[in-house]
């Protein structure tokens, strides 16, 4: 049996050419009206939401930084070493890496049935009927072969653009996934940012505990020796103790939340639960400075609500595709090849054989079925605009509660610093008057118990500060998301044009 690729070249040529032939009759009006790109989907517009003329908190000191690589400028090599490694280890990002593939293949495949399908079919057959089944016909043989080998052609003629309206919303689709995988790069670079600051934050803890338990246990020393020679009494000793054991309560707490925290990263990181390096201490890191922006800039940096309005200009395609299932389908097939009880006639001219046709289906009744999937296709259409909207006030509220946390945090960590300033000199004086007799040590134990969870404090504050900032970044979005997508390896080549659907002809 010979396969059609194995066909002559020039037959090969002959019978491209009649499948083609057989095609041209109605071809030329529907490439006309696909190139046209007639649809009945409602033209799409932008919906007109309102938006603030400013955010209310936004600093007198910004910076055009929006585009950058803005978490350098903590001037941490190890953070940025890290952000570097999520970006290319990173499950989240691969996932979503290969959902975008996912949606670019189905892309491929929805606008694939806008041009005719061409394809081949080969067969042979071998058969033996009854010794008595030919009997009343004595010249036919029993022993009977077949053999066919043909190429075929089919298109569906879009005219109602229900076709162009699937690879509309396909494209749409696509495209919110595109976005949704760099709303992944913006969630990520800035949780490895804020984690790796909340880890500092608790390493200036654990130093903070640590060190204010060996002033304790150095007081509780001070104080036992003070006992046994009779210069203070067993209530000191048993005041100094229980102080040093608050201090020790503290320290198992906080390490616990520093491997739990280097877990959170390590996973970030795309590795096993392990140790994080370390950079810069907390009091090191340098603030980056408050990007600039417009709200009504927010329509085009945030990947959320960029993905919302794909989603919802795919619900308006689909509301074509779904009219469109009011007229008829329009088909042309068409076939070409040979067909011979011998093989080795099968490409001689006597063998050739084709057809052509055409079909139009369309309904007459069909008992709401088309104007239910089109009632369901504007409903979703209702939908994807809410939550189009709400992914745009969603957004103002992220900015504004940023920015507000961002000078909230900063006025706060500042009195935060005064307050331990005064109480490490109340702590001070309060040492000196009971050494001097003056005061009970009840006074230098009230001063420490201020002192030590004010230091803890301003240790966590330090951190919230910081990672404010990041916070700021994260709900503006804009081009920085860009520079660290240049950062992966898993980033697909998207093509974001108005319309990836070329010309037929």
């Amino acid at each position: 049996m010979t396969s059609a690729l194995s066909l002559p070249s020039h037959l090969m040529a002959h019978a491209f050419k009649s499948v083609c032939l057989c095609c041209c009759t109605l071809a030329v009006a529907a490439s006309l009206m696909a190139i046209s790109g007639c649809t009945l989907a409602p033209d799409y517009e932008r919906p007109n939401v309102e938006i603030p003329t400013e955010f209310r908190y936004e600093p007198l000191v910004v910076s055009e930084t929006a585009n950058t690589i803005w978490w350098t400028q903590f001037g941490d090599p190890v953070l940025d070493q890290l952000i570097a490694t999520a970006l290319v280890n990173n499950y989240d990002v691969k996932i979503a890496a290969a959902n975008v593939e996912q949606a670019l293949g189905i892309v491929t495949q929805t606008r694939s049935d806008l041009y005719p399908q061409i394809g081949y079919s080969a067969s042979g057959e071998k058969r033996r009927l009854q010794d008595n089944a030919l009997d009343a016909f004595p010249n036919i043989p029993n022993k009977q072969e077949t053999y066919q080998a043909f190429l075929s052609a089919s298109w569906e003629l879009d005219l109602w653009g229900r076709i162009r309206s699937l690879s509309d919303a396909a494209q749409a689709n696509m495209l919110a996934t595109e976005e949704a995988r760099r709303g992944v790069v913006l969630t990520l670079v800035s949780t490895v940012a804020a984690s790796y600051i909340n880890l500092r934050g608790l390493d200036e803890q654990l130093a903070v505990s640590r060190a204010t338990l060996a002033t304790y246990a150095e007081s509780v020393k001070l104080y036992r020796l003070q006992f046994e020679y009779g210069q203070t009494s067993l209530m000191t000793v048993a005041q100094s103790e229980s102080q040093y054991e608050t201090a020790a309560t503290q320290i198992p707490l906080i390490e616990s939340q520093i491997v739990q925290q280097e877990n959170t990263l390590s996973v970030l990181l795309g590795d096993n639960p392990g140790a994080i390096p370390r950079g810069k201490s907390i009091s090191e890191l340098v603030s980056p400075a408050v990007p600039a922006g417009l709200p009504s800039l927010l329509l085009e940096r945030r990947p959320d609500i960029l993905q919302a309005e794909q989603g919802l200009i795919g619900a308006n395609a689909q509301i074509g595709a779904a009219k469109a299932l009011y007229f008829p389908t329009i088909s042309l097939t068409g076939a070409f090849g040979d067909s011979s009880s011998n093989l080795s006639d099968l490409f001689k001219g006597s063998s050739r054989t084709w057809n052509y046709a055409g079909q139009i289906v369309g309904p007459i009744f069909s008992f709401g079925a088309v104007s239910g999937q089109v009632a369901q296709s504007k409903a979703a259409q209702q939908a994807a605009l809410a939550t189009y909207e709400l992914a745009v006030q969603n957004a103002f509220a992220d900015v504004d509660n940023a920015l507000v946390a961002y000078v909230k945090t900063g006025e706060q960590l500042e009195a935060q610093k005064r307050l331990v300033s005064a109480l490490s000199e109340y702590e001070r004086l309060a040492k000196l008057q009971y050494d001097a007799g003056y005061v009970p040590y009840s006074t230098v134990l009230q001063a420490q118990q201020a002192l030590f969870p004010a230091e803890l404090a301003l240790a966590g504050l330090r951190a919230t500060a910081l990672e404010s900032s990041t916070n700021i970044y994260k709900a503006m979005g804009g081009g920085w998301i860009d520079e660290a997508d240049k950062l992966t390896v898993q980033s697909p080549t998207v093509t974001t044009s108005p319309s990836m659907i070329p010309p037929l002809f």
